[in-house]
């Protein structure tokens, strides 16, 4: 997987809750990162939903920078569980919509991707499974320009799963992007403590160690993505189109 290409806008992925949590600041701080992707220019790629964490960043970005600044992928199955997509019929009007207009597609045969045209939510592609989502997101962030890269909002065990992944993929010679944590109110203390311990117990190197970025306000995510260094102790391997 290649790195950014110059000349685009970055392109970041955000992995996120889709509840809104217990403590307000982490919708707080999705509505502040939508602000920063809007005035540093970043294009946002995300898990394609419309209620918590997700659908406040993306609606945010969306009345800030437009739909094009926004791409929701969500699997299939996904869809008829997530609000806002069983509201529209194949009869709607072309124009703009408030919802996510997904008949159109999810009547495709499983195997093919569909797309749905812009709303409030930016554009949304949906995918067969979550295996072809993931790899799509980070397909996304690799077109991206300079400072493309992942971050990590609040969120559960999709969350979690998410964001390790892509830094297991840094740390394989997937990917040369930047990852990073946005630890609002301590959230993932517990993991950030937990890369120390597995360095210090020898499952992590300690260059390793440091490809999981923390930040710990909205402020700092665009510094740490645009001055992002990749480890020394990353595999060197050939992984060609993957």
């Amino acid at each position: 997987m290649a790195s950014a290409q110059q000349g685009n806008p970055a392109v970041v992925c955000v992995f996120c809750g889709s509840g809104s949590g217990n403590n307000p600041i982490h919708l707080e701080t999705a509505r502040a990162l939508a602000h920063e992707f809007h005035k540093n220019n970043i294009q946002l790629v995300y898990g394609g939903g419309t209620a918590g964490l997700m659908g406040e960043m993306a609606r945010t970005l969306v009345s800030l920078s437009g739909p094009q600044a926004v791409h929701g992928i969500i699997p299939r199955a996904l869809v008829k569980v997530e609000p806002g997509y069983d509201n529209a019929t194949d009869d709607n009007p072309s124009g703009p919509v408030s919802g996510k207009e997904a008949e159109r597609v999810v009547k495709e045969p499983m195997g093919q991707i569909g797309s749905i045209k812009e709303s409030e939510y930016g554009s949304t592609t949906i995918v067969p499974d979550m295996h072809t989502r993931k790899r799509m997101m980070a397909q996304k962030v690799r077109e991206g320009g300079p400072g493309s890269g992942f971050i990590a909002l609040a969120g559960g065990f999709g969350t979690i799963e998410e964001v390790m992944e892509m830094t297991t993929w840094n740390q394989l010679g997937i990917h040369k992007l930047g990852v990073v944590l946005l630890n609002a109110n301590g959230y993932w203390d517990g993991l950030l403590e937990w890369v120390k311990r597995a360095v210090q117990e020898g499952f992590i190197s300690p260059e390793n160690g440091d490809i999981l970025v923390e930040a710990k306000n909205v402020h700092e995510v665009w510094p740490k993505l645009a001055g992002y260094k990749i480890s020394n102790g990353r595999m060197q391997l050939n992984w060609g189109e993957e």
